[in-house]
């Protein structure tokens, strides 16, 4: 059985919960739950609620995702 790749999104971090875990709104209205991404945790990349991200949601659970990049604030 061939894995499925992940889905790519853009969203707004909203609020910040425990564990380095975000909640994030999609361009589309939806209300994810996101987490960082290994290799931002490993290099201190901070966010903040507002920032832009791109995250990665599984095709199997819609509501969970990883944030894979911060935008920077002229993106």
């Amino acid at each position: 059985m061939a894995k499925i790749p992940p889905i790519e999104q853009d969203g707004i971090v909203q609020e910040a919960l425990p564990n380095a875990v975000f909640r994030v709104v999609l361009k589309n209205g939806h209300v994810v739950r996101a987490h960082i991404s290994g290799k931002m945790r490993k290099n201190y990349i901070r966010i903040l609620p507002g920032d832009s991200v791109r995250m990665e949601l599984t095709p199997y659970d819609l509501t969970q995702a990883r944030i894979v990049h911060r935008y920077k604030a002229t993106q």
